[in-house]
Formats: structure tokens, sequence, C-alpha cells
């Protein structure tokens, strides 16, 4: 479709929105059709991580996408946070403009194998319109980011290789490893926050990717990820084992928009359960090493004392930062899970609120707080899965 057929007319706009009603009832369906066919090109199949497939949980979180995109078709500037997650997540994985013309094959496919007659061709091109209306949207701001890539300190174009030199057990399901670059040469400096995009070839079991978050102070030399073992879980059970060290595996740059602000004027609160601490870890370190930086309150949750990753590292932070650091660990099986409000009366009133987890937990903290006080606009947060680009 040329860039001239791409036009969101009033036409195409009343088209989408009519089309809401059968994305509600099918649009699950529709995802998942469009994955069957996505996917059967192995070369595209090893950019997703199969067990998002296995569990739907990357088909519904599209399906959502999908209809929030067709709800706010006539308004996608309400679309601009979820339109710089998806491109941030494209670039880790190196997704190119070349892999959007599957897509939209796949997805016109599926949405005629779904519907139907129903599929009529005003449908069929209106959606199409619309597809590459948002593609053109993901590209251009993925052309920038590689661009930024590229032309950093110690910036990379594609993929790049790293050995695995270090493997670091941080408590009993998790493992941190030191990743340093094959040519020797600088990396670039993430922002606290970010994750990289990991190409690796586990052996056995073939080619694949995952996003994880960097857990590492920012730094020119190196960077570390810290992998959670999945039981049965194939890459995981791999990175926790000590055959994964001297490895190598291709990284593609620093990637993700759940970063601390250059500087932030209320105090700051990370709410956190199990392996969600990963993408923290970096922020917590950074701040601690800087005189003048914010208060911060920390709010760890996991099951067990051994199942608490960092949980050294936090408390030295919290004994030698420039600044005042507080920390609070919740055992569910001692004490079982807390609710919003026991975590609103261990932070600031004022407090600006990094929260991360899993799904079920992300939903009750960002309902509960807003229901305890804090405002929706001093949440930030990120959730573990197909939409956020971050994998156990």
């Amino acid at each position: 479709m040329s860039s001239s057929d791409r036009s969101l007319t009033p036409d195409v706009i009343a088209t989408i929105k009519a089309t809401i009603p059968a994305l509600e009832a099918h649009g699950l369906d529709i995802t998942s059709e469009m994955y069957r066919r996505l996917l059967a090109d192995p070369a595209i199949a090893e950019m997703f991580d199969p067990t998002h497939q296995s569990k739907g949980t990357q088909p519904r979180a599209l399906a959502m996408a999908v209809l929030a995109y067709a709800r706010n078709i006539d308004n996608l500037g309400v679309m601009g946070g979820a339109v710089e997650r998806i491109a941030q997540k494209h670039v880790s994985l190196e997704i190119l403009p070349e892999h959007y013309p599957h897509v939209a094959t796949a997805l016109i496919g599926a949405i005629q194998h779904v519907l139907g007659d129903a599929a009529t061709p005003a449908i069929l091109d209106a959606w199409g319109r619309a597809y590459w209306a948002l593609a053109d949207i993901l590209m251009g701001r993925e052309g920038q980011l590689y661009d930024a890539s590229t032309h950093a300190e110690g910036g990379w174009t594609g993929w790049r290789d790293f050995t695995i030199i270090n493997a670091t057990r941080e408590c009993d399901n998790v493992t941190t490893l030191e990743l340093k670059p094959v040519d020797g040469k600088t990396v670039i400096q993430a922002i606290p926050g970010q994750y990289l995009g990991v190409d690796l070839n586990v052996p056995g079991h073939g080619q694949t990717r995952r996003n994880y978050s960097i857990t590492s102070r920012p730094n020119h030399d190196f960077y570390t990820i810290s992998v959670r073992h999945v039981p049965n879980g194939v890459v995981s059970t791999w990175l926790n084992s000590p055959e994964c060290k001297g490895h190598q595996v291709r990284l593609s740059p620093p990637a993700g928009e759940f970063v601390l602000p250059q500087k932030s004027d209320t105090p700051l609160a990370f709410i956190c359960a199990g392996i969600g601490m990963t993408p923290m870890i970096g922020m917590i370190e950074s701040l601690a090493a800087q005189a003048g930086s914010p208060a911060v309150s920390i709010i760890q949750i996991a099951h067990s004392e051994t199942a608490v990753p960092f949980s050294g590292k936090l408390h030295s932070l919290a004994q030698e930062a420039k600044s005042p650091i507080t920390l609070h660990t919740r055992l569910t099986s001692v004490d079982g899970r807390p609710d919003a409000a026991w975590i609103a009366d261990r932070i600031p009133g004022n407090a600006t609120c990094y929260l991360c987890g899993p799904t079920g937990f992300m939903r009750d903290m960002i309902q509960g707080l807003s229901k305890a006080g804090i405002p929706a606009d001093r949440l930030r947060y990120e959730t573990f899965g197909p939409d956020t680009g971050v994998t156990d």
C-alpha cells in the first residue's frame, strides 16, 4: 500500500469505529489467528517468546491494543505512551521496516478468516489503511531510536556479540550474568530502568530472543542482567545453569521508557514483587550514589527470605547512600500478601511511585494506591509480559 493510500479519512475512521463491536467479540480470535499465520515463518517466530503464545498472553495483549487503537483512532494523541512502549520494544528485538508487510498480511488475513463474509472489502481496506497509518508512526519513531543508538558513545547498529563472563546467584531462583563486548570496546551507558534485547542460541533448542532488564549501575564497560529461573523454562533454566558461563550472546542497544526522570522534586517509592526489582535496582543504585537525591522508599515483596533478589545489595545501599533510603521487605509466606493500604502507610504521601511485578499484583496496586490517595499521575509502572518487553 502506497503512502497516499494510508490516510485516515473520515470514511476510514467511521468504518474502523463501526468494527469496535466485532473486535470486542472476536478480537482475541483475530489476533490468535494473526500470530498463527505470522509465526509460520521461522525467521519471524524466533523473535517471539513461545511462552507468551502458549499461554495466550501475547494475543490477548495485542487484542487489547488493537481495540484501544480502534476506539481512539480519531484521537491518536492519547496513544502516545503506548506507541513509545511498542517502538522501544521493537528496536530491542531489531524489528525493521521490512518486517511490517508480513504483519499487515497476517492481520488482514486473520480479520477476513475470523469475520468471514462480515469482513467486507470496505472493512478490509479501512483496516489496511489504519494498520499502515500506525506502522508509519512506529517506523518513524523506531528510526529515531536506531539512529540515536548508532551515534551514542559506545553505540552500535543491529546485534553485537557479548560474552557471559560471570554468573552470581542473587537468591534461590535468580542469577545475575555479567556481559562484556567481544570487541573490547565501550558500550552505551544505559539509563537506569532500561532493558536489553538478547539473541541467544540455547544448546539443543536453537535461536531465540528475549528482553531482560539491565541491573548494573550505568557504565561504559559492561552490562548485567538478572534472570529468574522459571520451572520448565528452556531459556531461564540455561541462563541459571553453570553451562552458560563463557558462551556468547548477541545484544541490541539499551531500550525502554520505564526510566528515572533527570530530576525529581518529590520523594521516590519503588514497589515491586519478586523479580520486579530488576528494572529498579539500577535506579536505586544510581540514586544512592548521588548527593542531594530525593528520599527513597523501597517496598520489596517476595515469597520467602531465600527468594528476595538483591537483598544484600539493597541493605548495603540503604546504609551507605548519600541520601535517605528506607527498605521494607514483606514475605508473603510469613505475613501474607500486602494490600495497597499497607504499602501507602510506608511511603511518603507525596511520593512518585515506581511499580513492577506480575500482572495481578500490578492491577491491585494501581487500583489500590489510587484509592489510598496517590493520584494516577504519580504512578509509573511496568509489568512483566509481552506488552512491556520484559520477560522472565
